[in-house]
C-alpha cells in the first residue's frame, strides 16, 4: 500500500508539472485569462475574482491528424499595445485599441490570447511549411460556472439534423432561457449574449472571418457548456431556391476549410460588460478585424436609400401606373433629390426573373436612361442582385454597371456561411472595390470584421428586420426585438434593418399587410431607430408618397447622419429599453427605444460634456398608446438631464 501511495503521488506530481497555468490580465487588471497547457489546452476567464468562463477546451485538428492545442511545450511571449485607430465609415471617428497579448508558440502553430478591458479573444495561427492545409475540425467550447440564461437566436429552419440548419438567412427573434433549456440538436448563430451574476453580460461572437466557415453554437450534452459547430466545405452545390438565385449544398467534404499553411484563423471573442449599455457601444469586432489596405477609400460614400420593395412600389397621386418601370423610378429619384437622400435602390424585379443573369434587364426598365437621370439629380442608383446571378460573372457585372454609373450592389440570398460562401463575401468585397462600388450584403450572416478590411462593404442584414412585418403575425414581438439587438446582434456590427415606416400600429392594432405594411410601435419608435441602429447605408423603407404626407418626419429622417464621430450609450437594459447618443460634428443626436411597457425616463446627459442647450425633440404624442402615429415635435431646454415619457412600443429623439 505504501509503494502504491508513493507511485500515485509521483504520477500526480508529473501531471501537476505538465498542467502548467499561464495568466494574462487586461490593462486595467480586472479581467484574468488563465490558460491551462496540460494534456489539452483550455482557458478560463475571471473578472474581479468572479469566474465567468469555467475551463473551456480549444483545439484544431488537421485532416492529416496534426493536432493544435494538445499537450505541447509552449514558448510564451507577451506584448502590450496602446493605440488609437482612425476609423472609416463607422460609429466613431477614432477607436481606442488597448490590450495585453500572450502568444503560446509550438513548433507548427500558435495560440494568441488578448485581454482587453471589455473582454477577451483568442485565435489559432498555423505556421505549417506546406503550401496548403485542410482543417478537419475545430473545438471551441464556452463552459459556464452555472446554468445562466442567454438570448439565443436559433436558426429558423428544420433542425432534425445539422445540414438543413446550415442553410438559413440568419434572421430570427431571440429565445430567452437557461443554457440547459437549449433546444435539443438545434443550432444558434452569433452573437449570443449570456447573463452572468450581478448584471454582467457576456457576448460571444467572432472577428476577422475571411477564409473560414462561420461558427454556430449548440448544447450537445445538455449541460452548462456551449460548443462551436461549423459547416463542412461544400462538395456539390446546385442552383435553386428563391428564383433560382441560391446555391443549395447537396453534399459536403470531410473537412471544414482548406487554407494556406501560413494562416491566421478567426478570433473567438467573449465581450464582457458590467452594465448592459456597455454592449451597445462596444467595437471589439471592428478592433480585431484586419485593417484595410492603404488605397484611397475616399470614394466610399455612406448615406440613405429610398427603397421600393417594402412598400411594394405603392406610390399614389400620379398619372401613371406604379410598378417596376421607368416612371416609378424617376418618381423615387425625384423624391430622393428633393430631400438630399443619396441613393435609390432598384430591388428585385429589374432583371429578368429566374434567369440568374444580371445582363438581362426587363423591357420596362431603361437603366442607362435612369442612371443619367439620377446623375442629373445628384442621386446614385444601387442594384439588387441575387447571389447566383452575381457570382456567375462577378467581374464582368461590376465592370459593366460601374461604367454605366451604378454606385453599388445589394447582394442577396447567400444564406450560408461555409468556407466557400465566406470566400464569396471576400471576393465580392474585393471586386466591388476594384470598380468603386458599394456592397450591401442581404440574406447574410452577421458582420465579422469584413467592413473594416473592405470599407466599401457598407452594411449587412443578418437581422430580423422590418421586412418581416410584411407577413409576420402579431405573435412576433418586433418591438421587444428592437430593444434586444443593441445588446446582441448590433454588437457585431451594422445591420440593414430597413426602418422608416409611416404606418405605425399599437400592439392590438398591428396586422401583416404585404402591399401596405406597417410597423409595430409608435412613430417615434421608427424615428429613434435611425439613431439607435448602426447602419452606414440606411433604408427609407416606406413609399415616397407616404413620406410626402409626413414632411416633419421626412425632414428629420433625411437629415440624420449614418456615420458618426462619437457614440455613447447612455442607458439601457436588454429587452426593455435603450438610450444611445451619437455625435456628428457639433451636433448630438440622442435616440430612445422602449419595449411594450410605458415608462418615464430621466436621461443623464452629463457624459456628453455639453453645456445647457436648446434642442429639438420628437416624442410620443398624448394618444400614441391608441394611435401609434401620434407624435409631437417640440423645442426643449436641457441642463444635464432630459425627462421623457415613452408610450407602449414608444421612442424619442433629441437633437442638440
Amino acid at each position: 500500500m505504501k509503494r502504491l501511495f508513493v507511485l500515485l503521488t509521483a504520477l500526480f506530481a508529473v501531471a501537476a508539472l505538465q498542467a502548467k497555468d499561464v495568466e494574462l490580465k487586461s490593462p486595467d487588471g480586472r479581467i484574468t485569462v488563465t490558460v491551462n497547457t496540460g494534456y489539452h489546452v483550455s482557458y478560463s476567464v475571471e473578472r474581479d475574482g468572479v469566474r465567468l468562463l469555467a475551463p473551456s477546451k480549444i483545439s484544431m485538428t488537421l485532416l492529416d491528424g496534426v493536432l493544435y492545442g494538445g499537450s505541447d511545450n509552449f514558448r510564451v511571449s507577451r506584448r502590450t499595445v496602446r493605440q488609437n485607430i482612425p476609423a472609416r465609415v463607422f460609429k466613431r471617428a477614432s477607436v481606442k485599441d488597448h490590450f495585453n497579448e500572450m502568444t503560446l508558440s509550438a513548433g507548427n502553430y500558435e495560440i494568441i490570447f488578448r485581454a482587453y478591458d471589455d473582454g477577451v479573444a483568442y485565435r489559432f495561427v498555423s505556421k505549417e511549411k506546406a503550401p496548403e492545409i485542410a482543417v478537419a475540425s475545430e473545438q471551441a467550447e464556452f463552459a459556464f460556472p452555472a446554468d445562466w440564461k442567454a438570448y439565443v437566436p436559433y436558426v429558423a429552419r428544420d433542425y432534425s439534423s445539422y445540414e438543413p440548419q446550415f442553410f438559413n438567412s440568419f434572421e430570427n427573434t431571440y429565445s430567452h432561457h437557461t443554457i440547459t433549456q437549449w433546444e435539443r440538436g438545434r443550432l444558434a448563430f452569433l452573437p449570443i449574449t449570456v447573463e452572468a451574476p450581478n448584471g454582467i453580460k457576456l457576448c460571444i461572437t467572432e472577428s476577422d472571418l475571411l477564409d473560414y466557415p462561420g461558427m454556430y453554437l449548440t448544447n450537445r450534452g445538455g449541460g452548462i457548456a456551449l460548443r462551436g459547430v461549423f459547416a463542412g466545405y461544400p462538395m456539390q452545390v446546385v442552383q435553386g431556391g428563391h428564383n433560382m438565385l441560391q446555391g443549395l449544398v447537396r453534399s459536403r467534404r470531410n473537412f471544414l476549410a482548406k487554407v494556406p499553411g501560413q494562416t491566421s484563423f478567426p478570433w473567438r471573442t467573449v465581450i464582457i460588460a458590467e452594465k448592459d449599455r456597455e454592449l451597445a457601444q462596444n467595437d471589439m469586432t471592428w478592433r480585431l478585424a484586419r485593417p484595410a489596405d492603404s488605397r484611397d477609400w475616399s470614394w466610399v460614400k455612406p448615406g440613405k436609400v429610398a427603397w421600393d420593395w417594402w412598400n411594394d412600389w405603392n406610390i399614389y397621386g400620379v398619372d401613371f401606373e406604379a410598378g417596376i418601370n421607368n416612371d416609378t423610378y424617376k418618381y423615387y429619384i425625384d423624391f430622393a433629390s428633393e430631400h438630399g437622400i443619396e441613393y435609390v435602390i432598384l430591388d428585385e424585379g429589374w432583371a429578368v426573373n429566374k434567369e440568374a443573369d444580371l445582363m438581362k434587364v426587363v423591357p420596362e426598365i431603361d437603366l442607362p436612361m435612369l442612371c443619367a437621370y439620377a446623375k442629373e439629380k445628384n442621386v446614385g442608383l444601387i442594384l439588387w442582385a441575387g447571389y447566383w446571378a452575381f457570382n456567375r460573372d462577378m467581374d464582368a457585372v461590376c465592370r459593366h454597371y460601374s461604367q454605366m454609373g451604378i454606385k453599388g450592389f445589394k447582394i442577396d440570398f447567400m444564406d450560408r456561411d461555409d468556407q466557400q460562401m465566406v470566400q464569396f463575401y471576400t471576393k465580392a468585397a474585393e471586386t466591388t472595390a476594384k470598380y468603386k462600388l458599394l456592397a450591401d450584403f442581404h440574406g447574410a450572416y452577421k458582420p465579422a470584421g469584413l467592413q473594416r478590411t473592405w470599407p466599401n462593404v457598407i452594411n449587412f442584414e443578418g437581422v430580423h428586420g422590418l421586412e418581416q412585418m410584411k407577413w409576420s403575425g402579431p405573435e412576433v414581438d418586433q418591438v421587444t426585438y428592437d430593444v434586444t439587438i443593441p445588446f446582441t446582434r448590433l454588437v457585431a456590427g451594422p445591420a440593414d434593418y430597413t426602418q422608416g415606416a409611416m404606418r405605425n400600429a399599437t400592439r392590438n392594432n398591428y396586422r401583416p399587410v404585404n402591399t401596405e405594411p406597417m410597423s409595430q410601435g409608435t412613430r417615434c419608435h421608427q424615428l429613434a431607430e435611425y439613431i439607435i441602429f448602426d447602419a452606414p447605408l440606411t433604408m427609407l423603407c416606406d413609399s415616397p408618397s407616404n413620406y410626402r404626407q409626413e414632411p416633419v418626419c421626412t425632414e428629420f429622417i433625411a437629415s440624420v447622419p449614418t456615420v458618426w464621430d462619437e457614440t455613447v450609450a447612455l442607458d439601457g437594459k436588454i429587452a426593455e429599453y435603450v438610450v444611445i447618443a451619437r455625435r456628428k460634428g457639433a451636433t448630438w443626436y440622442i435616440g430612445v427605444l422602449g419595449n411594450w411597457d410605458a415608462r418615464d425616463l430621466e436621461i443623464d446627459l452629463t457624459p456628453l460634456q455639453i453645456s445647457p442647450k436648446q434642442g429639438t425633440a420628437f416624442v410620443d404624442g398624448a394618444n400614441a398608446h391608441r394611435a401609434a402615429r401620434d407624435f409631437r415635435k417640440e423645442e426643449v431646454s436641457v441642463n444635464g438631464r432630459w425627462k421623457v415619457h415613452l408610450a407602449p412600443g414608444g421612442g424619442a429623439v433629441l437633437v442638440l
